[in-house]
């Protein structure tokens, strides 16, 4: 596969994970019910059965066995399951009592943390234009951690922890399926040992509607679809790039917030919305020009002189 499609294949998957993060608070306040711990519990354990269905389906075994021999990788992910865990564990409580808003804050803010991690670690430096767009992203997520007047803990702990957690995913040779499948089942003792002595009367299945058993299974595929797409995208394109497209998911859920679920709003958060979103825009903008040159240069080289 060429770089162009490799490029081009990360931004759609990219998109369709943030897409699928951003309304994600549907689903997770269906189970309002039901404490977060617990929900976490079967985030790991679907998740483990469904990526397991895949693994063998698809022939992936060979893969997740070629990452187990690096005891680099295997502490790498292991170290990236446990942040991914507390993310989880986090959002899901943050949604069920009423703090989306402050959620979607710490989205806004993941994607600079990305474009610091980026230039800290990686060496990825950011054009003129793409400056002032992560500068305008900046203004807009400062007036709202300014509107807070305190510090936003849920934001940032829900911000760095992500960030931290892309930026171990694109440091190993894993792909996305096994990568996960291996960071999933390091979580999984810890989610049975909850399920055999913490759980609620609702995690006996037995006792359950068949419509709660297939609202709770279904967390397995919530849980893996995005994040297959979300590493797929990291192997792909720049971590700085990753980090812009970072902004469908929060705009979704600040969306959410504000019309289904009525949390409060106040024009800091408004002109964020639209900072953002005028900030995402010229960065895809000069992204795509620059696609558009490098493919025109390739093409001028490789015809006959």
């Amino acid at each position: 596969m060429s770089d162009n499609q490799q490029t081009r294949a990360g931004v759609l998957f990219a998109i369709a994970a943030y897409t699928m993060w951003g309304i994600a608070p549907i689903y997770f306040k269906a189970l309002t019910f039901i404490p977060a711990a617990e929900i976490l519990m079967h985030r790991v354990v679907w998740s483990v059965l469904v990526l397991v269905l895949l693994i063998v389906g698809l022939k992936s075994i060979g893969k997740v066995q070629s990452a187990l021999r690096s005891p680099r990788v295997i502490l790498t992910l292991f170290v990236a399951g446990i942040l991914l865990a507390g993310n989880w564990l986090l959002f899901i409580w943050a949604v069920n009592n009423d703090h989306l808003l402050e959620a979607s804050l710490g989205y806004y803010i993941n994607p600079l943390i990305n474009v610091f991690l980026g230039r800290l670690f990686l060496g990825e430096r950011l054009n003129r234009v793409q400056q002032l767009a992560v500068a305008i992203a900046m203004i807009g997520v400062g007036l709202l951690v300014i509107s807070y007047g305190q510090l936003p803990w849920i934001a940032l702990t829900l911000a760095s922890s992500f960030s931290i957690y892309g930026l171990l995913r694109k440091q190993v040779a894993v792909d996305s399926m096994p990568g996960l499948f291996i960071e999933t089942s390091m979580m999984l003792p810890a989610a049975l040992i909850y399920w055999l002595f913490f759980a609620s009367d609702t995690a006996n299945l037995s006792q359950n509607s068949l419509s709660l058993n297939a609202l709770l299974l279904f967390a397995g595929v919530l849980t893996t679809a995005p994040l297959l797409c979300f590493t797929a995208a990291a192997r792909r394109i720049k971590y700085s790039t990753l980090g812009m497209f970072q902004y469908i998911g929060p705009s979704l859920m600040f969306l959410l917030a504000i019309l289904v679920y009525d949390e409060p709003m106040s024009e800091a958060r408004l002109l964020t919305f639209a900072l953002v979103w005028s900030a995402l825009a010229m960065y895809t903008y000069d992204s795509v020009n620059r696609m558009r040159k490098e493919r025109k240069i390739k093409r001028q080289a490789q015809r006959p002189v």
